[in-house]
């Protein structure tokens, strides 16, 4: 039976009993998301390899902050593709702009033409995903305009399936990446990416309506300013190019680590901004406040669980038994436990939050997620010593440490969703999605740089100090759970009702 027409809806052929339009944008998600993954898996591993087996030679060190840089580069983006989307192309336009630039990121690193292809691709890509990523989710919401909440939120829960199932790329790319040839591998994520556009066109016509215009378009006096902004910043951008190549300091690490600086200077700066607006409201600045330290401590929990593409995944290649009845996996399918436990534990997380209702607040959730991520690496420290004799390790190490990390993101990533809605002033509402990706910019940049002190410090040090840090922090927080709880309104607030997904 057809369900009543929502915005985008152009007949009565529906999706899980939704809009067929949910369809369109699933499966554009799920093969950005396949794409991205697939990347995600292979690309330190590429990065490292030496030129005889088609790889870049990377110090170690090197490659896990530049494959850091980039993944704090895609969310960092997300902020100003959300504003590009509302004020000059409008949504769909955003999204189709989007992951065209994403395929030809991917087609560029297909291209065995050296390291130039390389950054062109991943530079590609970051822009591509900025624009794509924060707008496909507000379509999502516009094909709701006017129903109930409840359907909205069913409507949500299906589509972050479809990022789950495409993050379940290292299956086939990690495969013919390593197995096959590493450009081959980037070859499929680009041929990923042509599917969801493919048919993000054919079934543009369920999208009527949706995010066909920009919310709020610049005036024409306003689009000069902004064309002059863009354009001393450009040039401000090539005049510090042009100072560290002179300077001899235009080098990956001296970019990643700009970068870096860039990751945490920006929030800092904004939230600063934000205090300081006349359009916050005294009550809103309180509600800030708490949100300042989630968002702290959201940056160290992606610091940590982030590290999964870079040490961890160096970690399976080089000491972990991966022979299944005398056939050796790739490494890189490693990559696919945390998605696997994500789609096996949704559904009972969802049913606990429920369960437990306001008993339990969003700062128990934050502390908990970081008690749990610091864990996961107190475990790799364990498993490295068992790993420094040179023997390698079984499988069941890697599970037991992705397990945790998994328990503590679906305590803190849909959570954080949520918390960040309610607590947002009402002037900077649309904006504040893109500030909670900042906090996955800063700690995966952060990450980055840190991970180069493990050749130093030892595995076991390495991964023992940053999950005691962790786990500190996490304790730290419950002794202010109920501080934290008073300066939100919590003890007010309805119980969220999050469903797990994967950013």
């Amino acid at each position: 039976m057809a369900t009543p027409t929502s915005a985008g809806a152009t007949s009565g052929r529906t999706f899980f009993g939704h809009p067929w339009g949910l369809a369109t944008l699933f499966f554009t998600e799920l093969w950005e998301r396949f794409s991205f993954y697939g990347l995600r898996a292979i690309l330190v591993l590429f990065l490292i390899a030496p030129p005889a087996d088609s790889g870049l030679g990377m110090a170690e060190g090197t490659a896990k902050a530049l494959l850091g840089v980039y993944m704090a580069m895609v969310y960092f983006v997300a902020l100003p593709g959300g504003w590009i989307a509302d004020r000059i192309l409008g949504a769909r336009r955003a999204v189709l702009v989007g992951g065209v630039v994403i395929m030809c990121g991917h087609l560029s690193m297909a291209v065995p033409g050296g390291a130039g292809f390389v950054y062109l691709g991943l530079m590609l890509i970051i822009l591509g995903t900025g624009l794509l990523k924060p707008n496909i989710s507000t379509m999502v919401g516009k094909l709701y305009d006017g129903e109930p909440d409840a359907r909205r939120d069913s409507a949500f829960s299906i589509f972050y399936m479809g990022i789950n199932i495409g993050s379940l790329a290292p299956f086939l790319v990690g495969y013919l990446g390593q197995d096959v040839n590493w450009h081959v591998g980037f070859g499929a994520a680009a041929v990923g990416m042509a599917l969801g556009l493919a048919q993000y066109v054919i079934g543009g016509r369920h999208l009527r309506g949706v995010g066909d215009r920009p919310g709020n378009p610049l005036t024409p006096a306003e689009r000069t300013r902004v064309f002059r902004t863009v354009g001393l910043v450009l040039a401000l951008v090539a005049a510090v190019l042009a100072a560290f190549a002179v300077t001899g300091r235009l080098t990956v690490d001296g970019v990643t680590v700009a970068l870096t600086a860039l990751a945490i200077v920006v929030p800092v700066a904004y939230f600063a901004f934000m205090f300081r607006s006349p359009e916050v409201s005294g009550e809103e600045r309180v509600r800030l406040r708490a949100y300042v330290w989630l968002f702290v401590a959201a940056a160290l929990f992606w610091m940590i669980f982030d590290q999964a593409a870079g040490p961890l995944n160096i970690f399976a290649q080089q000491k972990v038994d991966l022979t299944i009845l005398g056939w050796d996996m790739p490494s890189s399918w490693t990559q696919n436990i945390n998605p696997i436990l994500i789609i096996c534990f949704s559904a009972v997380f969802a049913w606990l939050w429920v369960r437990l209702g306001d008993r339990v607040g969003t700062p128990h959730k934050f502390a908990f997620a970081l008690v749990m991520c610091g864990l996961s690496f107190v475990v790799m420290s364990i498993a490295s010593n068992a790993a420094a004799g040179g023997a390698r390790i079984s499988l069941l190490w890697l599970i037991a440490v992705y397990l945790l990390q998994t328990l503590g993101e679906l305590c803190l990533s849909p959570v954080g969703l949520s918390v960040t809605t309610r607590l947002a002033p009402q002037a900077f509402a649309s904006q504040m999605m893109g500030v909670w990706f900042l906090a996955t910019a800063a700690g995966d940049a952060v990450g980055g740089q840190v991970a180069r002190f493990q050749g130093a410090l030892g595995d076991v040090t390495y991964f023992l100090l940053l999950g005691a840090l962790t786990v500190a922090a996490g304790v730290v927080m419950f002794l202010f759970v109920r501080a934290l709880r008073r300066l939100m309104g919590e003890d007010r607030a309805p119980a969220a009702d999050p469903a797990g997904t994967r950013a």
